[in-house]
This record gives structure tokens, sequence and C-alpha cells, in this order.
């Protein structure tokens, strides 16, 4: 009888959970965890996890002392809750898990390092390694640049928000330690554009994207881990099996579970090895220009930007609301 989806995957891909719900993340055991804006807001809201949201507003007062002002309790808890929810989150996997710079710092090379330096000394003060820390930051120009600064000091980065191979090439030339191309962003790009409702699993171009990604990093031998993301069926994974990494959902983790049929190997570096591809050298004017030519890298680059700093203000406005109830 063949084994589940989930158990045949993870023989050949690191199986990531994509999520801030700590329960799902003790549900599927995978090996790391990322979380995002929208998930941490998410997360913020469920009643079962009320405590984290509390204690960290009750330490963000401490912090800043009685006659600190609403605003300065709520930026400081805001910039400790998803470390909080990552301390929670390391105590279940055994890998690491991926935090979020603002995204409101994406074009802000300096704010981005400095946010990630202070992500870094939150995680450190609570004795947890930088080796188990991914710092997620956008990968716009700026945030590239950031990253390779962070990894000569030993900060590992996620690029996220990334869609183009222009975007590939230029994390894995600055050294950065994984990427996420976000396979359903682009796929949902393609339908709306196109007018399309489906495509076949081996021609979604989010499968197409990040195939080509994984090959280009293993025909160049690049160490940079490709992690594809943001999934919106199975079928697009098992397309994706053999990639480094793969961070799912929990509703997808359990139909992969759920689901028993063969999964074959479809991304093994021989075969990359073997591949016709042209190298490019990738300098600012050479992404600016690839940037510009690719609508739809330009346009989801934008929109989830865009789409992250709605959840950080929807945050904010939660944390607000929260700590009006606990002081009375």
């Amino acid at each position: 009888m063949a084994k589940n989806l989930l158990d045949q995957l993870k023989e050949m891909t690191v199986v990531v959970a994509d999520t801030g719900d700590l329960q799902a993340i003790g549900t599927y055991t995978p090996r790391d965890a990322t979380t995002n804006p929208s998930l941490i807001t998410a997360a913020a809201q469920m009643e079962q996890y009320q405590d984290i949201v509390d204690n960290t507003l009750k330490e963000a007062r401490k912090s800043a002392g009685e006659n600190g002002s609403t605003e300065e309790v709520v930026t400081l808890a805001f910039d400790r809750l998803a470390v909080a929810f990552g301390l929670k989150i390391l105590d279940i996997i055994p890998g690491r898990v991926s935090t979020e710079v603002d995204a409101r710092l994406s074009y802000d090379k300096e704010g981005t390092i400095a946010k990630a330096r202070e992500i870094i000394a939150q995680y450190e003060a609570n004795n947890i390694s930088r080796e188990r820390i991914l710092i997620k930051i956008a990968a716009t120009w700026e945030g590239i640049r950031a990253a390779e600064i962070l990894e000569k000091e030993g900060i590992h980065c996620n690029l996220t928000l990334l869609f183009g191979i222009h975007q590939a090439i230029a994390c894995a030339e600055a050294g950065v330690t994984l990427i996420s191309p976000f396979v359903g962003r682009i796929l949902d790009w393609y339908k709306k554009d196109t007018g399309r409702d489906s495509y076949p699993a081996n021609e979604d171009p989010g499968v197409v994207s990040v195939t080509a990604i994984y090959n280009y990093y293993k025909k160049f031998g690049y160490s940079t881990e490709v992690m594809g993301a943001s999934f919106r069926n199975i079928d697009e994974i098992a397309e994706l099996a053999g990639v480094d990494l793969l961070t799912i959902s929990p509703a997808l983790l359990e139909e992969l579970h759920s689901t028993e049929r063969e999964l074959p190997r479809k991304l093994d570096p021989a075969s990359a090895a073997q591949a016709d591809i042209e190298k490019v050298v990738m300098t600012r004017e050479t992404f600016d220009k690839l940037h510009r030519e690719n609508r739809m890298a330009t346009e989801c680059l934008t929109n989830g930007i865009k789409g992250f700093t709605d959840a950080l203000v929807a945050l904010e406005e939660l944390l607000t609301k929260r700590l009006a109830k606990l002081e009375g």
C-alpha cells in the first residue's frame, strides 16, 4: 500500500509549517516553521493564544513604565510579538523559525539591518542561537543588499515575496541562506491576467518558476536553499517534490497526510546539472531592467508588501484595543 503523500514528501524534501498556529505545528511535526505578518495577526486573534499577546503587552508596559504612552507600549509589544510566537514555535520544532522584518522597511536597507539585529538580539536574550532563526526580508534590491550584510554577520536570511528569477539570482549572488518563491500567488496573477480558470500542475506558472530557480541554483552550485511557498493545492506541491524545502499551510498538510498515492521525485540536482541554462550576472541595472519587464513580479511584489503592511496595521490596532482592555 502506498504511503501518504506527506510521509513520502518528507523523504526527499524538508517540510516546513507555514503558520503561527502552535497546535497545527505540533500535529504535523515539520522540521522548520515560517511566519509572516498575516499569520501572526491571525494567530494573535485566536483565543488559545491570548496569553501570549497579553504577556507581551504586560512586558511592554513594564519596559515603557507607568507613564509610557499607549503608543509606546504598543510599539514595544508589536516588535516583540513575532518573537514571542517564534519562541513558542521553537519549543515544538527541532529546526528553524522564520521571523519577518516589518514590511514597511522593504525599501530601507539600513532600517532592515537594524530591525534584523533587534530581532536576533531578542532571541539571543532568550538563549536561542541565531542558527535557529531566519530573518524574513522582502526580496527588493534594498532587502537583498541588507541580507548580504546580515549574512556576513552570521544572521541568516529568508528572502520572501520572491516572484522572478532575477530576484532569485540576486539573492544567490548575495549569499542569502534561503529564498521563498511564492507559487500560489504567481498562479493567482496568471489566472486573473489570462482569464483561465486553471492550469495543469506541470504547467502551473508558479511551479514552472520555482523549477527554473531550483535548476539555476543547482546548475551553478549556489548554496542558497529554495523553499517553495504559498500553495493553492497539493498538485503544485507534488510537482515540486525534491526541492530543498516546502512551506505548507496546515490545511494542505492535512490533505497531503490523508492522500495515498505514489509521489515521484520531480526535482533533483543531477538533472539540474545537465540543464542548458545561461548564467546571468546580476547588477542593479540588470535587476531593475528585468523587474520592470516582468509585470507579474512587479505587481506581486508591490501587492505583497501592501498586504503585509495592512496586516501589521491591523495587528497594531488589535494590540491597542487589547491593552485598553487589560488596563481597564
